[in-house]
């Protein structure tokens, strides 16, 4: 039977949905489906919310959040029908970690800045890691550049950092030199991802998100690089024929032109 659009409207509905889809009679692919099978649609859906917040567009990006609220239900019909966790034990982990977490709002600890919250933050996953490396638990899935502020950004929090951004310029500096005299693949290799991991540490250090501003500048250079085809297109042009100070000139042009409204 098709559910009403009330139904639809409530978050018990969209789990019946699920379910349906997953039953005997059901969906053929959704059936099928396992953890495995689903990790690249988390990674895309995960993905497609990001693009819509960097579009600011609220209409889209409460359809990205639905399409990754969908993923993750998925996962949790996957799971009770396996006997592995329900819903109200994801539920329930997070609403005690939250409250674990917040001793300053649940308890009587006390943090009056953003910055004390994740201070205190972080010992409180300290005390839960025990013994466990201080980068334990950061997920080799992650983009790599995000990885590496990440694994800087525990490593500072246990001690281990420069005292200064002066110190951050000169390690990157240091880098690049190594990098301009690696002689071998190899080494050019090693050396590229050494000077990558130094100026994410310097990201750090100006307060940059550096996955985010990579993010942005390679969307900026798509915009630019597609009005730039679009001029070359429109002059006759083939841009493999056209000298380096020909291309520039383009390019320029193409930064500086807008979009029609």
């Amino acid at each position: 039977m098709r559910p009403t659009k009330r139904d639809l409207r409530t978050f018990s509905g969209l789990r019946k949905v699920i379910a349906t889809l997953r039953a005997p009679g059901g969906c053929p692919w959704d059936r099928v489906q396992t953890h495995e099978s689903l990790r690249p649609f988390l990674l895309e859906e995960a993905s497609e919310t990001l693009e819509a917040l960097d579009a600011g567009d609220p209409a889209e990006l409460c359809e990205e959040l639905g399409d990754l609220l969908l993923e993750v239900l998925l996962h949790v019909q996957i799971a009770e029908e396996g006997g592995e966790f329900a819903l109200a034990d994801v539920v329930y982990g997070v609403s005690d970690k939250l409250v674990r977490r917040h001793p300053h709002v649940f308890a009587d600890a006390t943090a009056e800045t953003p910055e004390a919250v994740v201070e205190q933050w972080e010992e409180l996953k300290q005390e839960e890691r025990g013994e466990r490396s201080a980068l334990s638990g950061i997920p080799a899935t992650l983009p790599a550049l995000a990885r590496a502020q990440a694994i800087q950004r525990r490593a500072s929090r246990a001690g281990f950092a420069w005292e200064n951004v002066g110190q951050a310029w000169e390690a990157l500096e240091q880098e690049l030199r190594e990098l301009r005299e690696a002689a071998t693949p190899d080494e050019q290799r090693d050396e590229l991802g050494d000077a990558l991991f130094a100026l994410a540490s310097l990201a750090r250090w100006l307060e940059v998100d550096a996955e985010d501003a990579l993010r942005g500048t390679s969307r900026g250079f798509q915009t630019r690089f597609q009005r730039l085809e679009d001029t070359v297109r429109e002059k006759g042009l083939d841009l493999t024929r056209m000298t380096t100070a020909e291309k520039l000139t383009l390019w320029e042009q193409a930064k500086g032109a807008r979009k029609a409204p």
